[in-house]
């Protein structure tokens, strides 16, 4: 959601009303309009009256936890979602993102590196992510890609991705047949931070497959190809 002076509006569901205070204060200084919710379930219901441009997710609220939220968002909206959690643990973090988070930070963080995150995720939404060319429309295969719509249709169906995912299924779709290692996509997709397993990837195939699978159930276009990475190939 952009505010009427233009500026994008970035909702933080947090529940420690000082975090949450914080959060804000420092994305309002970065020039984003921000306002925050601390239940799971008045956030739901906030996001499907007006969808924000970015949503700031705790892992741990009440009413309804993040994973939950996470989840049931996804079902409706492609919203950047960045989680936030005092859970380290790698299950948590691959959980979060295979239900559809595009990214992950881990408490205690900087306010700075939050609103870093938030830029970032912004800049992908809008198709200004460095190293791929924006064009009208483009042709591959069964595939019409939109780079400026951040959409990708199959014939004359638009598979639901997020803006991560998108961003990785519109790579390997650049170069059909290529073999691209799980560091080359992450390097590809966070080339601005990361220090997470590069076994986010598999999540985020996964989640392409599943959904190029509803739309060809007989085929299986992504490969994994055993110590190397994944292969999409087109016939």
């Amino acid at each position: 959601m952009t505010a009427n002076d233009g500026r994008r509006h970035v909702l933080v569901v947090e529940d420690e009303p000082k975090l949450a205070s914080l959060l804000c204060d420092y994305l309002h200084a970065a020039g984003y309009v921000a306002s925050s919710l601390g239940d799971g379930q008045q956030a739901l219901a906030a996001i499907r009256a007006q969808p924000p441009a970015v949503l700031l997710l705790d892992l741990m609220l009440p009413g309804m936890d993040g994973l939950e939220l996470c989840r049931q968002v996804r079902q409706f909206s492609a919203l950047p979602i960045l989680m936030l959690s005092a859970r380290v643990d790698e299950l948590d973090r691959l959980l979060g993102l295979e239900l559809g988070a595009d990214d992950y930070l881990c408490k205690p963080y900087s306010p700075r590196e939050v609103v870093a995150r938030v830029r970032a995720l912004l800049r992908r939404a809008e198709g200004r992510l460095p190293g791929l060319q924006a064009a009208e429309r483009i042709t591959v295969g069964p595939f019409c890609i939109d780079d400026a719509g951040l959409r990708l249709f199959h014939g004359d169906r638009q598979l639901p991705l997020t803006p991560l995912e998108f961003r990785l299924l519109r790579l390997m779709l650049a170069q059909p047949g290529r073999v691209f290692s799980r560091a080359q996509l992450l390097e590809q997709l966070h080339e601005d931070f990361r220090d997470v397993s590069d076994r986010v990837i598999d999540s985020h195939v996964k989640n392409i497959r599943r959904k190029l699978a509803a739309l060809e159930p007989a085929q299986d276009l992504i490969s994994a190809v055993y110590g190397q990475g994944y292969r999409l190939d087109l016939g």
